[in-house]
Parts: structure tokens; sequence; C-alpha cells
């Protein structure tokens, strides 16, 4: 009697393991069947909890923080690395001589010290969002990837099996094609229009 189609997913993908009516797959190994990069393993409460953090830091912090156009944040003049020292001693210089400015300066060199001490205050949680940002960034993409790698290799499986798979590799087959697509090659003028 013949053996159905199985497969040993502790091999890697193209390794003999896919077994039909006994013959095996003798080709030469080239990619995993998975990657398996990260797993988060974040609990519903721990979800939960994050997302009760996320909605305190948006209506403490991102109710006071600005969202400018990209015409305003082109217009504004900028205190870069090298300027943050002229500022903070011009602060320092005007504070010392307040008695000497006119009341409007004084008034807006208050006004400018307390910006100051906000930079100062916001500048470390900054620092940790930014941090945590990448980190949720690298995590994104290493979860995509896992997915996408495993993926192909299930498509290969699939593909292998043919038609018992039946009209969802039609479908698998559509969808990825749109994946590895060729581009025009630059230079090359677009076809006329029908």
């Amino acid at each position: 009697m013949s053996q159905p189609f199985t497969w040993n997913s502790n091999l890697v993908w193209n390794a003999p393991g896919a077994v039909w009516n006994g013959s095996t797959n003798v080709s030469k190994p080239t990619k995993p069947m998975t990657q398996d990069l990260i797993s988060l393993g974040i609990s519903a409460a721990d979800w939960t909890a994050i997302d009760d953090a996320l909605t305190t830091l948006e209506t403490k912090l991102g109710s006071k923080l600005l969202d400018l156009s990209v015409e305003q944040r082109q217009s504004l003049t900028k205190m870069g690395d090298k300027s943050e020292a002229f500022c903070r001693q011009a602060l320092i210089t005007g504070r010392q001589n307040a008695d000497k400015l006119p009341p409007d300066t004084a008034n807006d060199l208050a006004a400018e010290e307390a910006d100051l001490a906000d930079l100062d205050a916001l500048r470390p949680r900054l620092a940790r969002l930014n941090a945590l940002r990448e980190m949720a960034d690298d995590t994104e993409v290493a979860l995509g990837s896992d997915i996408m790698v495993f993926s192909l290799s299930l498509y290969g499986i699939l593909k292998a099996i043919g038609a018992a798979v039946g009209t969802g590799l039609d479908v698998l087959r559509a969808q990825l094609s749109t994946r590895f697509a060729r581009k025009p090659r630059a230079g090359k003028p677009d076809a006329e229009p029908k």
C-alpha cells in the first residue's frame, strides 16, 4: 500500500524529508522552514496594561505636544547642538542683567527659561520613547520576516502537493506574484495605452 505525502518539519526546506510513495526528495538544502527570530508571548493582561500606559501618555503628554506641518517645520529657526550652548549662555546672561532689560524682554526671558526647563525635562523621556520605538520597529520587522519565511516555505510545500490543495493555491500564487513582480527598467518608456 502506498504511503501518503508527509513532511518532517524539523528539516530544512528542500532537504530530504518530503516523502511521496516511499521516494524521498534529495535536493540540496537551501532555506530553513522557519527562522523564529522572536515570539512576543505578551499576555492579554499585559496588552491591557500597555494600552493603559499608552492612553496615559496620549492624555498626559500627547495633549501638550505640537503636531507641526511640513511647512511649519521647514520655516522654523532651529536650535541645533552647536547653537544650544549659545542659547543657554544668552539666557544666563539675560538673567544676570534682567534689571537692565525692557519689561517685555524680561517677561519673554522668563517664558524662554521655562521652555528650556521643559526641553530638559522632555529629552530623557524622548530618548526612552525613541529607544522603545526603535525596538518596536525592529520587532515588527522580525515578526513579519518570521511569517514571510514560513509562508514562502509553506507555499513551496503546497505547490509540491499541487492538486490536493485545490483552488486556494491559485489565490496564493496570484498574491505572491504581486510581491515578486518585476518593475520596469529605468530609461525604458512605458508602453503606449491601448
